[in-house]
């Protein structure tokens, strides 16, 4: 076991997912398959996100009135509490879009995916059962990014709704894990041409195999 996964004690479905993930990478590598994690370490990643967050937010809100003139921008206490919730429910379904994305491509569908929380972080999380193409992998990663980060934040830019625009914005810095991981995995230069990709049982990131 990691030691990452000794600092922390395991929830019974992470156990479940381990066990799983085990057995399905001795019979891969029983296949001929090469092993290579890429995991990142959520605390010194939510520092660079944190670092690159500020001042996209600010050059995002310059550009938003440089666009659009002026608009209201006063948060009273109930837009102040509508705006938490709609960004409660939209991180849940930036990760049931993760869900249905990988869904997809799964032998098992819906039963090979699983949701939970690493309460250490308070770090959400949807993961992956199937080892997956690289391209049906990356479609899951990012299409959260897409449909509730990127599609908000530019109807938000364009139509002057500050709202929306905020929205858009929060969720496209809450999938920057997502695009960390999407980046790793794009520099990452398999050696073989058969490649897998498995989701990470019990850390952020995932785990290629090639041949």
């Amino acid at each position: 076991m990691a030691k990452k996964e000794q600092e922390r004690k395991l929830t019974p479905a992470e156990e479940r997912r381990l066990r799983l993930f085990e057995e399905t990478t001795a019979r891969l590598e029983e296949q001929g398959y090469r092993k290579t994690e890429l995991t990142i370490d959520l605390k010194k990643a939510n520092i660079i996100l944190t670092l690159i967050a500020i001042p996209f937010f600010i050059l995002s809100t310059v550009l938003f009135f440089h666009l659009n003139g002026e608009v209201d921008f006063s948060f009273g206490l109930g837009k102040s509490v509508l705006l938490f919730i709609a960004l409660i429910v939209l991180t849940v379904i930036h990760e049931l879009i993760h869900g249905a994305g990988w869904s997809l491509f799964c032998e098992n569908g819906w039963k090979d995916i699983d949701f939970g929380i690493i309460l250490q972080q308070l770090a959400p999380y949807c993961t992956c059962s199937t080892p997956l193409s690289r391209r049906h992998y990356m479609i899951g990663a990012l299409a959260p990014l897409v449909i509730v980060g990127i599609v908000p934040y530019i109807f938000g830019l364009f139509s002057a709704d500050l709202n929306v625009f905020l929205l858009g914005t929060a969720m496209i810095l809450g999938a920057g894990g997502d695009i960390m991981l999407t980046i790793r995995l794009l520099r990452f230069k398999a050696e073989g041409k058969d490649v897998l990709i498995y989701d990470h049982p019990t850390e952020a990131g995932s785990v290629v195999f090639d041949r």
